[in-house]
């Protein structure tokens, strides 16, 4: 054979190829449905863990014997353990990947809140309780960027924040829990919330790792199996898959260069609009018991008040995909805010109704939208560490809220005074939004 057959019969050198190049003319297919479905059970159950106590409040403070002032602490315990667990959970998922970091995350979420419901005494449940929040982390913060690095470009945004309305369905899942296991007592009530830890094993088994993380380990073999599982075809399966050469899960990337003006910018947006809604939420049950609804009537409330977010989400999850990420989420905010202080002025219960339809509606599909929009911000070695910088805002808020929040209710005037001032974070939210970029159509680094 002469030297010229040899060197013809050799296969050509494999070529790079940035992963999110493979992403540009996938469609979607039954793959990402039911990725989609296993995440957004996923995303249900951490709204419903942080809201399960708020509906069984007046329960635990009395079986504990604890006084107002420690209630709000158990309840935001949960947040204070989210605080170091969203840093240390966004550089693990960036170290050893988007799956492993959802399995042992859930893994503790479920043995330390079932513990917490066995908690004799308020010492011991508010350890639990930020225990609990430490691990449960890992599992809110990789969610989002989880399933954007499985998603075609053309449909990521609008699947992302449908992957949001998990929201209103946990909402609903602590209502109903609350209402149908609430006379049992608070600790069968967290015990059942517990248990929806074990749906860490349908994500093991319909979610693959992310291609992503695969190529940035250099494992592009078995990126270029997820891709094909993902439907794409006709992709040289001898090019190697590349991300950008940045550090993974490193802090110090993220405050240098272009990423450092996101960074600030995102985690503050995060903080105000966390706490423009959150510091609702914690405490609408007590503001609208000044309004005259009693306890039953105010869980009824809150649950027409979910179903209305869930037209929010759909809505902004058309509208993303036709606008973009920015021009929704200005206005969605805008309109919330518009909404609480009609909500804050209202002088009977069809206007509370009103105000918490508009509130609902566009205050929940701009979370959507901003969960989506946040991950895309960041290139896919440090896309975990930049998600839990921005929860890492959205849990001081979510902590500090209530304790204000509840401040304000017994000393500064009561229920309008309250929300305006909690609706003014949502004014901000909306300004500081206009100074990121947009990211709709664009692949994913």
């Amino acid at each position: 054979m002469s030297t010229d057959d040899v060197l013809q019969s050799r296969p050509a050198p494999s070529a790079t190829l940035p992963v999110g190049a493979a992403f540009a003319d996938m469609t979607l297919g039954a793959s990402h449905v039911k990725i989609g479905i296993a995440l957004f059970v996923a995303f249900a159950i951490e709204s419903w863990e942080m809201l399960t106590l708020t509906y069984v409040s007046a329960d635990i403070e009395r079986d504990l014997g604890i006084s107002t002032s420690q209630l709000g602490l158990v309840i935001s315990a949960l947040f204070l353990g989210m605080i170091p667990g969203a840093l240390v959970w966004g550089s693990i998922a960036d170290r050893i990947g988007r799956r492993r970091t959802c399995m042992y995350s859930f893994a503790g979420y479920g043995v330390l809140t079932l513990a917490g419901s066995m908690m004799p005494n308020y010492e011991l449940l508010m350890t639990t309780r930020l225990l609990s929040g430490f691990a449960f982390a890992g599992v809110f913060t990789i969610t989002f960027p989880y399933f954007e690095e499985m998603l075609p470009v053309r449909n990521r945004g609008r699947a992302s924040v449908f992957l949001a309305s998990g929201w209103p369905f946990g909402v609903l899942c602590a209502v109903g829990t609350a209402a149908l296991v609430g006379a049992h007592g608070w600790r069968w009530v967290v015990a059942v919330s517990a248990g929806a830890s074990l749906w860490m094993l349908v994500v093991r088994r319909w979610v693959p790792e992310s291609p992503y993380w695969l190529a940035q380990q250099g494992r592009s073999d078995e990126a270029h199996e997820v891709l094909a599982r993902l439907g794409v075809t006709g992709l040289d399966r001898r090019a190697t898959l590349t991300v950008p050469d940045l550090r993974p899960g490193s802090l110090t990337t993220m405050l240098r260069g272009s990423l450092k003006r996101v960074t600030i910018i995102q985690t503050t947006v995060n903080f105000l609009f966390s706490w423009g809604y959150w510091g609702l939420q914690t405490w609408l049950p007590t503001l609208l018991a000044d309004r005259g609804l009693s306890a039953s009537s105010s869980l009824g409330f809150v649950a027409i008040s979910a179903v209305f977010m869930i037209p929010g989400y759909v809505s902004a999850s058309v509208l993303t995909g036709r606008f973009g990420r920015k021009k929704v989420f200005i206005v969605y905010v805008a309109a919330a805010a518009l909404g609480g202080f009609y909500f804050a002025s209202a002088g009977s219960l069809t206007e509370l109704y009103a105000g918490s339809f508009l509130l609902s509606f566009f205050s929940l599909g701009a979370w959507g939208v901003w969960d989506t929009w946040m991950g895309e911000l960041y290139p896919s070695p440090v896309r975990g560490m930049g998600y839990s910088l921005g929860v890492f805002g959205q849990r001081v808020a979510n902590t500090v809220a209530p304790s204000l929040v509840g401040f304000l209710l017994a000393h500064a005037g009561g229920f309008s005074t309250t929300v305006v001032f909690i609706d003014l974070f949502l004014v901000a939210t909306a300004l500081l939004g206009l100074t990121l970029p947009e990211t709709e159509g664009k692949e994913l680094e």
